[in-house]
């Protein structure tokens, strides 16, 4: 008996496994549209509607010439003129004659059925077996045809019921660490599934990881309400209070809360029955926890700065100046990258931040400190008019005001402006020394370790690999002290930078940035994360020599303009790279500045524009002692 899979893309067997020739794709729908009538005669005519939106004039005719190929490539044994036994004809039309374990989804689909009947231990394994039918989305061939949308639809709906119930099945089997993977996966690509987010809290719970339990119930929350304007249901709202108060009804759990979780359980439950807080209270303990949930990287990090946006305009709203400056100057999160992870909110708050200095009072120099501080860190890598007058300003205010934290934010601000031109590495290096001296002081850990990446950056662009490391390790040590997860990220591309500072072979380095990569990807910084890999691998060819990317095939993010120019070259596209040259604007003032104009340099020797070439050797005048790209922690173009 032929076979056919349809959960992913259409294959067929014949009777001896050997793979069937299906020709066109105009065979493979009369195929699928059988398999979907499942053994019912399809008309003629239906077919034809189905594979035409208009008919040619012997549509019935190609319909026929579609089966005959169908019926020979499936039973190529058949003897001429004998009946097909597969797809038989049928009154005005055709149906296909093969038994329940012929197509994977009928297989799928009977395992499914058979799992709501059984107990744990059976339904984990055939549940395991449906699951592993799946070779792509349901009748992945036909995703425009109308015949199979209900039936795609269909079928993964099953399929992702399916999931949930597999991990039911792990958790009623006590295999709590087996369903996590499989439900993380699950929840990334369907965080509209509250069942999903629910098994794997409580998985996570039952692991003994229950901070990580109490993440996953809140970033549940937060993508609901945040990414798709839903509600979460009365089961996953209480999930977190359940987590916390360690309920019977999550199951036992392998390790107790610690500590820290167990006083802060205590306290949120005695917040619920202690007074309401007025607006304005509510709304500074708001901001106090969005600095918490962006200080913890990865999806916290950007809800963190939607929610500081709706915090701001709330208090707009109550028409008192002061406690917006307030709320806005309060969100005193360190900035390490010049480029705004999420420009369109940064130019929010800069925009609301601006209308609280025109309203502000006088005599409030601390709040216009703040305001001017937040202009100058939320403006980087922008050409915004007045952003280093702010940081000048905020600068000396925190000066003559004496109060630490507050110069600690300016110079934050301060560091985001020194990107404007060239040659500011040894700046940078006295601002970052300067917060690891005012931060180690008075408490200001997050700042502590701001001083020491800048200062690890200003080091690299140098060329100094001994100071850099001092300044990593020392960044490292404090990141597991304070628990500040996004530290690793920059220390570790670091420590692939240091491989090429030290002269190791390419192919070593490589792998070394590939590596790194996907703490980017899971760190919530997409300023900085868009184009970094494609760009810290392209360095390593420039620094050798090594043949170039073609133009098009990358995505440089950013920066690409500031590239394509040196891969046309590259490819001996030179007219064209002459073209992209004549009409490149300044790069960005943000990390790259140096590497961009390197790179423009480059392709300009390349093709012989002198004029481009004066322009970007007198940009890079000042840096004359500094490796191009290096003042990124990241990578160099020398």
């Amino acid at each position: 008996m032929p076979t056919f899979s349809v959960l992913g893309p259409m294959a067929a067997w014949d009777a001896a496994g050997d793979r069937a020739r299906l020709r066109g794709p105009k065979h493979r729908a009369v195929l699928g549209r059988l398999i979907v009538a499942r053994g019912r005669m399809v008309p003629v005519e239906t077919l034809i509607d189905d594979l035409w939106a208009e008919a040619p004039p012997r549509a019935r005719g190609a319909v026929r010439t579609f089966v005959g190929d169908l019926r020979r490539a499936l039973e190529p044994d058949r003897p001429p003129r004998a009946p097909s036994s597969v797809i038989v004809t049928e009154g005005a039309g055709y149906a296909m004659r093969v038994g329940e374990d012929a197509v994977d989804a009928w297989r799928f689909e009977r395992d499914v059925a058979a799992a709501r009947r059984a107990e744990p231990l059976d339904a984990a394994d055939l549940l395991s077996r449906a699951l592993a039918e799946w070779r792509g989305p349901a009748y992945a061939d036909f995703a425009e045809a109308q015949w199979a949308l209900a039936e795609r639809a269909r079928l993964t709906e099953l399929r992702l019921q399916a999931v949930e119930a597999h991990a039911e099945a792990l958790l009623s089997l006590d295999r709590h660490a087996d369903a996590v993977p499989v439900l993380d996966a699950h929840v990334t690509d369907h965080p509209w599934r509250e069942d999903a987010w629910r098994l794997l809290a409580v998985a996570l719970y039952r692991s003994g990881r229950q901070k990580d339990a109490l993440d996953v119930a809140r970033r549940a929350r937060s993508r609901l309400a945040d990414e798709l304007g839903l509600d979460p249901s009365a089961p996953l709202a209480r999930l977190e209070g359940q987590i916390l108060a360690q309920s019977p009804e999550l199951g036992p759990s392998a390790q107790p809360l610690d500590a820290a979780s167990t006083v802060w359980a205590r306290a949120r439950a005695a917040s619920e029955g202690a007074a309401a807080l007025g607006s304005r209270a509510q709304l500074r303990s708001t901001v106090d926890l969005l600095r918490s949930l962006a200080l913890s990287g990865g999806d916290g990090l950007e809800a963190a700065q939607r929610q500081r946006v709706d915090t701001i305009h709330a208090a707009e709203e109550l028409g008192d100046p002061l406690l917006t400056a307030r709320v806005i100057g309060a969100y005193d999160v360190p900035a390490i990258w010049a480029r705004s992870d999420f420009p369109d909110l940064a130019a929010e708050v800069v925009a609301a931040a601006e209308r609280a200095l025109d309203a502000l009072p006088a005599g409030h120099a601390a709040a216009r400190a703040r305001l001017l501080a937040t202009i100058a860190i939320e403006s980087r890598g922008t050409a915004f008019p007045g952003a280093q007058q702010a940081a000048a300003e905020a600068e000396a205010l925190a000066r003559t005001l004496d109060d630490p934290a507050l110069l600690a934010y300016a110079l934050n601000g301060t560091f985001m402006q020194s990107f404007h031109r060239a040659g500011l590495a040894a700046t940078r290096d006295r601002i970052g020394a300067e917060l690891i001296v005012v931060a180690s002081r008075h408490d200001l850990p997050a700042f502590e370790l701001l001083g020491r990446l800048i200062r690890l950056q200003s080091r690299c662009a140098f060329g100094d690999v001994v100071g850099a490391d001092e300044h990593a390790d020392a960044a490292d040590a404090l990141a597991a002290r304070y628990e500040s997860p996004l530290i690793e990220v920059f220390t570790t591309w670091y420590r692939a930078l240091r491989l090429a500072l030290t002269g190791h072979p390419p192919d070593e380095v490589a792998t070394a940035y590939r590596a790194a990569s996907p703490l980017l990807d899971r760190a919530g910084m997409p300023g900085m994360q868009h184009g970094l890999l494609p760009l810290a691998l392209l360095s390593i060819r420039v620094a050798h020599n090594l043949p170039l990317p073609a133009p098009d095939t990358t995505d440089w993010g950013p920066y690409s303009r500031w590239v394509e120019p040196l891969l046309l070259a590259g490819s001996g596209q030179k007219n064209a790279a002459r073209a992209a040259l004549r009409e490149l604007p300044e790069p960005p003032a943000d990390h790259l500045l140096e590497a961009m104009w390197f790179l423009v340099a480059r392709a300009a020797a390349l093709v012989r524009d002198e004029p481009t070439l004066e322009r970007a050797r007198n940009a890079l005048a000042a840096a004359h002692d500094q490796l191009p790209g290096a003042a990124t922690g990241i990578f160099t173009m020398k």
